[in-house]
């Protein structure tokens, strides 16, 4: 009954997130089943590591809200998180918590670190480079870009990416000092890696964004958006796979981040 302690601590976050708005009702429910799941088939560390990145992401994208909101009209995804979006964030990281439940192996916890750490250091990115006053750049060929373009990175988003990271490492760290996965890993040791495998993981993101992501043009503004609708009108396609979605996007850099943070891992130790 040990599962009872994560749906009452998923109950209490999510309910506070729903509350505030940051979460829609799909959203809050997929946040209780993913909490609940990685707390039963992992312990307080993975729990823990998902609670620090969805509860300094849900601060963070409340932070000066208005300023971002221009930008946030052509995300696929607005303020709140829906229940495609949560499962995008945590589903990987609960599939390495089951994997590492049927077949333990410290690995399976590596790379959960750098998933975890690139979805971070991504949502910081997006919350407080959203905020920058520099126009982004393409990520592709260094020119301007419209605030909100796929792709588009920015000095203050790339610093972010670092702090993101670095802050999921930090709490992995915690939890690797207290001995859990039979190793220990130094608080700059594991800082480092999760600000680098965060940063790469979130590059990686942007560059699927600038280039295999589906894009949209709205018929009545002319903005380039990640959604199929816009303005109450069907969108035309104009550039990408169309099952490339937004969430996919992110699913598949966060992938590149837990490989990454493998690979760091293997090299540092």
């Amino acid at each position: 009954m040990v599962w009872i302690w994560g749906l009452a601590g998923s109950l209490i976050i999510a309910g506070a997130a729903y509350w505030k708005r940051s979460l829609s009702l799909s959203g809050f429910a997929a946040a209780v089943l993913l909490g609940t799941s990685m707390f039963a088939f992992g312990s307080l560390a993975w729990f823990g590591t998902l609670i620090a990145f969805f509860v300094s992401s849900t601060l963070l994208s409340k932070l000066k809200h208005q300023r971002k909101s221009a930008a946030e009209s052509g995300y696929a995804k607005g303020g709140r998180r829906d229940a495609g979006q949560v499962a995008a964030n945590g589903g990987l990281g609960l599939l390495l918590c089951i994997g590492n439940a049927v077949w333990p192996n410290p690995a399976w916890w590596i790379v959960f670190v750098g998933v975890m750490a690139t979805v971070n250091a991504d949502t910081w990115a997006t919350e407080i480079g959203g905020m920058s006053k520099s126009t982004p750049r393409s990520i592709i060929n260094g020119k301007r870009v419209p605030a909100g373009t796929s792709g588009g990175i920015t000095g203050l988003g790339l610093l972010a990416s670092l702090l993101g990271g670095a802050f999921i490492g930090l709490v992995s760290g915690w939890f690797s000092q207290i001995g859990e996965f039979g190793h220990e890993v130094g608080t700059l040791a594991a800082l480092i890696i999760g600000a680098l495998s965060g940063l790469i993981g979130s590059l990686a993101d942007s560059w699927l964004g600038a280039t295999f992501q589906v894009m949209y043009r709205c018929h009545v503004c002319g903005k380039t958006i990640e959604k199929p609708f816009h303005c109450d009108q069907k969108a035309a396609q104009i550039r990408g796979m169309g099952w490339m979605t937004n969430d996919i996007v992110n699913a598949v850099s966060s992938l590149v981040g837990g490989m990454m943070c493998l690979a760091l891992n293997s090299w540092l130790f």
